[in-house]
């Protein structure tokens, strides 16, 4: 009988909590309540964008670009959290492991770039107010050049996650999903090359547009200081300030993961910042914007109104 040689397992055991299993229905309860609210914010954030004519602007068409994001990205990774939160059998698929891996890091690169460009539109509405339309109206035209000129690093982000998943021979993996610096920990042979692929991919897709966001309110924050009126720096800073919080919220966590040697991070850091910016950060968005916008509130409220009205 011959023997059939092979370069990685069939599928992987994500242990995930297993040595705290009183964790799990818990996490269950609240991915189960947290992923709908997550979903249905961001079609609402969609829906109201696209039906209200008062929310036909660039700034609107880049936040319903996001909320489609988020719900790519939280999609994702959560159903196959829920799946092996609520059974007893916790494993994915090596193919499945690959595509898990591809689709949850590509969403999360563009929405990278996404945030870069809307700190830029932030910019053009405060510093440069007489050419926003003009600005930013070539901006939309071009949105795609963005999205090519980094289509290269997301070939090499997605040769990465191949390379990565091929070369891990342990089938356990201590997490909840497949993301690269835990499966780097558990690659054979050198894995000196693996992390540094990983942190040349990560400065083109993470650090570089942080460095943009940056710049971007470097500017603004030295336009609104010479804002004469306390009225007027207030507007200013409301126009930021939802997009400044959601910035940190993404950032944050991401920097925390992927700028740091996959060796240095600690056994539960992977878990508890998948759970953030896979789930925790995609629910709050739509009400980060929503609370803190007016047009958005008077949108949704029209929106319902218009719903219970045609019911009755």
């Amino acid at each position: 009988m011959a023997l059939i040689n092979k370069s990685h397992p069939e599928e992987f055991i994500l242990l995930g909590f297993a040595d705290r299993p009183w964790l799990e229905l818990p996490l269950f309860i609240i991915l189960l309540i947290t992923y709908p609210t997550a979903m249905m914010g961001n079609i609402a954030i969609i829906l109201v964008s696209k039906l209200d004519p008062r929310l036909h602007s660039p700034m609107y068409f880049f936040l319903t670009n996001l909320s489609f994001l988020d719900m790519c990205y939280t999609t994702s990774i959560v159903p196959q959290m829920l799946f092996n939160l609520g059974s007893a059998k916790k494993t994915i698929s090596y193919m499945g492991c690959a595509a898990q891996l591809y689709f949850f890091h590509i969403m999360g690169g563009t929405e990278c770039l996404l945030l870069a460009i809307m700190s830029f539109d932030r910019y053009v509405a405060i510093c440069k107010p007489l050419h926003y339309t003009l600005v930013m109206n070539q901006n939309i035209r071009i949105l795609s050049v963005h999205c090519v000129a980094v289509r290269n690093d997301l070939r090499c982000l997605r040769g990465h996650c191949y390379v990565t998943v091929a070369t891990v021979w342990s089938n356990t993996l201590d997490h909840l999903l497949c993301e690269i610096p835990v499966l780097i920990k558990n690659a054979c042979g050198e894995k000196g090359a693996n992390e540094l692929t990983l942190s040349v991919v990560c400065i083109f897709m993470l650090a570089v547009p942080l460095c943009l966001i940056i710049a971007s309110y470097t500017c603004i924050g030295h336009a609104v200081f010479k804002i004469k009126s306390s009225e007027g720096r207030k507007k200013s800073f409301r126009t930021c300030s939802s997009h400044l919080i959601v910035v940190f919220l993404f950032y944050g966590p991401g920097i925390s993961m992927y700028l740091q040697p996959p060796s240095s991070i600690s056994r539960d850091q992977p878990k508890f910042m998948a759970l953030f910016y896979g789930v925790v950060t995609p629910t709050l968005n739509p009400f980060i914007y929503t609370l803190r916008n007016k047009d958005v509130k008077e949108a949704l409220g029209k929106l319902v109104r218009s719903i219970f009205t045609s019911k009755w």
